[in-house]
């Protein structure tokens, strides 16, 4: 074994050794669908700010920010009323500590000291705003305070100079050189605030009162220091940071950081209620959606090995790592696992088939093409060929990924971890683990004597056949985009005329608690809701003999028909709790998922116009804003609900239609650099017929699986499953028959003359000449040629 392959084998078992010992060791979260969790309950007090609707839903997203900062993944927060606010935290290790966090105001302040208050004998309250003298007799003037400091010892303080939101950004921090500890360094927006504030303190001589700065959270001095000699009088401390110490833990540091970081509540909140809640979804529909799991992934498996093989044999070998890995960074980092992502955490499986997939084709390519094939250099060639398809398709969906991370909030930024962990996963599972099982292999003298046991000593059924048939496909681009375009409008009168039936996640509706005289299981009260019309509901127990129904908007008829079903089958049931909610999806988690889902696309554009053209990137951007339209409009048609598992559907359609146009371009720069002189609708047919297998086995092994979870995975997974096979062949069709003539049509505009139509052929390029159908490779081969750039 040469040194490359060596140490290929050495990551690789590393890689592998290191997931057992994290998927052994630490537990997957579960989400609240799955496990349930913890409910509080928040109200919001009224101050010199009355509570309303406008100001909870602005405490929700400050509180949402928390929760992100605590590591809570795919927390849900509704409001309920105008003053109240439910929170509902999967796998909470301490609910009473965040609760604690989540009821904290936070209100930040950073005030100069006029004076010590030690020796004014005011008996005040230290938080008090009274007019009570101060120890050098002045009255306090509006906006002073009156506060004792780390010591006990009372300081008088000026109006706030700096307050909450001028922070920029807080980080608990260890300093093990200086012996200080932990501590938390704050950075300031306002610079010049900052240094007018240490500058007027440096005036003081050292030990003058004066000279500190009061840094206050919720009405309580958490550090005073005092500015250091070095500062002169006037200038300050430039760079608008600072550091607050004390005797912190590492805990408490984080916390105090994601308390200023995260900003004040618009109004204090109060927790008067606390509980634990059952999953949304019952045992049988978990079980369920676990065995269509199971069957899917079978499934896959062996159409892989019927296709490929030995090497069918080694890729699922290589798949099986993959779920391995993935599994165990989504542990490692923490996420949490809910029923949706832990289907599209099996659909990744299917789909990480694909980069498997384009080195064996590549491989066959190869064994095919060479005058004296062996199974190892065809390999090798299948590996080096299909590399830049690989990366430039995992680059694409990983910038996707970040900026998902980055930029949204809630369910959308989970999926942007899940998506970037499935990513890498697939491409150490393929580069890595399949290489090193597929070389060791060829390389068995068995393997010599049997050539066509690896799979790639033939092209195979569909290549052969699409060889003799030789079909021009893109002899005619406008016709295809004519017939996309006629979808499209299709897809889009559903919308209009029919609507989108919006999910709770999205609209709010009414939450009703009911107290029962026995225990009833969530599983038959669902049932029994989806008898009486309302199969949407979200069901859960609550305490002992509790349980609360989450639906849409409920006429008092229809209310009371849920209130008959919960009774029958809990021997009567006494209504606790009746109240209209709001959106866990709210306008400002919305807001910034539509605004990092625009720039991931920008992102995606521009890196394939620098990697390949910009027609490139454009034709892929809209086969993507295609494929979208045409799911939406499906599930308007059909009146489906659009809710949180139908947008996890739509993000995994998104980064495999860029995924699919992404392969197809990749072969067509590839020709385009063999024959720069041949018309761009021939190279295109050429890409098409190549990688056609691909597509087709790639399709095949995903649509396995979601037709076992659509199948077999019972009603909750039955629209998520619909969603992706939806998504799944209108993400085929359109990336060789949306994206590429697109592509073609875009190159031939900007490729066409001055003072000649976009498309128009020029005399001599054999329009008119009865040739019928050899005039568009013929105009298209003209302005190849007179195209700039060319």
């Amino acid at each position: 074994m040469k040194r490359p392959a060596r140490l290929r084998a050495l990551f690789a078992l590393a890689v592998i050794a290191l997931s057992l010992y994290i998927a052994a060791t630490v537990p997957v979260r579960l989400g609240l669908d799955l496990r349930g969790g913890t409910q509080i309950v928040l109200e919001t007090r009224s101050t010199t700010t009355e509570p309303d609707g406008e100001a909870t839903d602005r405490t929700l997203e400050v509180l949402r920010g928390r929760i992100d900062a605590l590591g809570v993944s795919e927390p849900t927060l509704v409001r309920s009323g105008d003053d109240r606010i439910i929170v509902e935290l999967p796998g909470v290790q301490d609910p009473r500590k965040a609760a604690d966090v989540l009821g904290r105001t936070a209100q930040l302040s950073v005030h100069p000291v006029l004076d010590s208050g030690s020796d004014s004998g005011s008996d005040s309250d230290s938080g008090s705003d009274s007019d009570s003298g101060s120890g050098s007799g002045k009255p306090k003037t509006e906006g002073e305070r009156l506060l004792p400091d780390e010591s006990g010892e009372r300081l008088r303080l000026g109006a706030a100079s700096l307050t909450g939101r001028d922070v920029e950004g807080a980080e608990a921090r260890l300093d093990p050189q200086s012996g200080a500890g932990w501590h938390v360094t704050v950075d300031f927006e306002d610079d010049a605030g900052w240094a007018r504030l240490t500058g007027e303190a440096a005036c003081h001589p050292a030990g003058d009162p004066q000279r500190r700065v009061a840094i206050v959270l919720d009405d309580r001095i958490v550090s005073s220091p005092q500015v250091d000699p070095s500062v002169s009088c006037g200038a300050g401390i430039t760079g608008g940071s600072t550091r607050i110490t004390g005797s912190f833990s590492s805990d408490e540091a984080r916390e105090l950081a994601l308390l200023v970081r995260g900003g004040a509540l618009p109004v204090p909140v109060e927790t008067v209620e606390q509980r634990t809640v059952g999953p949304t979804l019952g045992a049988e529909a978990i079980a369920a959606s676990t065995w269509a799991a199971v069957v899917g992934t079978a499934l896959t498996a062996v159409f892989i090995v019927v296709v490929y093989r030995l090497l069918g044999i080694l890729a699922t070998v290589a798949l099986v790592c993959y779920g391995l890995i993935s599994y165990a960074a989504l542990a490692a980092l923490g996420a949490t696992l809910t029923l949706p992502g832990l289907a599209g955490f099996v659909l990744t499986i299917g789909m990480a088939v694909d980069a498997n997939v384009l080195v064996f084709e590549r491989a066959r390519e190869e064994y095919a093409a060479r005058d004296r094939p062996s199974g190892r250099s065809a390999l090798t060639a299948g590996f080096r060929g299909a590399f830049s398809a690989i990366a430039d398709s995992n680059i694409t969906t990983l910038i996707a990924a970040v900026l998902l991370f980055l930029l949204a909030s809630g369910p959308v930024r989970g999926f942007g971890v899940t998506l970037g962990i499935g990513v890498l996963a697939s491409m150490i599972s393929t580069l890595v683990v399949t290489r090193v099982l597929a070389e060791y292999a060829v390389d068995r003298r068995w393997v010599h004597r049997r050539p066509r046991s690896t799979g790639i000593a033939s092209t195979g059924r569909v290549r052969d056949h699409l060889t003799r048939r030789d079909p021009r496909l893109m002899r005619r681009p406008r016709r295809w985009l004519a017939v996309s375009a006629g979808v499209l409008v299709l897809a889009a009168s559903g919308i209009a005329v029919r609507g989108l039936d919006f999910g709770v996640e999205f609209t709010g509706g009414r939450l009703i608690e009911y107290s029962t005289t026995r225990p009833v299981d969530p599983d038959r009260a669902r049932a029994a809701l989806a008898d009486a019309g309302f199969p949407q509901a979200v069901v859960q127990s609550s305490g002992d003999n509790g349980l609360t129904v989450r639906t849409a908007e409920l006429s008092d008829a229809e209310a009371a028909e849920v209130a008959e079903a919960v009774g029958d089958l809990g021997g009567g049931a006494e209504k606790v709790r009746d109240e209209l909610i709001g959106p866990s999806l709210g306008e400002e988690l919305r807001r910034n998922a539509l605004i990092a889902l625009g720039l991931a696309l920008g992102a995606q554009l521009l890196y394939l116009a620098v990697r390949f053209r910009w027609m490139f990137g454009t034709a892929a951007v809209g086969a993507l804003v295609h494929d979208v339209v045409i799911l939406t409009g499906v599930f308007a048609w059909l009146g489906k609900p659009v809710d949180g598992v139908f947008l996890a559907a739509l993000l995994t359609v998104i980064g495999y239609s860029v995924n699919d146009s992404v392969v197809v371009f990749d072969r067509i720069r590839e020709l385009w650099r063999r024959d720069r002189g041949a018309p761009p609708a021939r190279v295109a047919d050429r890409a098409i017929l190549q990688t056609l297998p691909r597509t087709v086995n790639t399709g095949t092994g995903a649509a396995f699986v979601l037709t076992a979870l659509a199948v077999l995975g019972g009603d909750s997974l039955t629209d998520f499953a619909l969603a992706l096979l939806i998504g799944l062949a209108v993400g085929t069709y359109s990336s060789v028959f949306t994206a590429t003539p697109l592509a073609i049509e875009l190159d031939v505009r900007g490729s066409a003359p001055r003072g000649t139509e976009p498309g128009t052929p020029r005399r001599g390029s054999g329009s008119g000449s009865g040739s019928g159908s050899g005039s568009g490779d013929e105009r298209a081969k003209a302005l190849t040629r007179e195209g700039p750039g060319r």
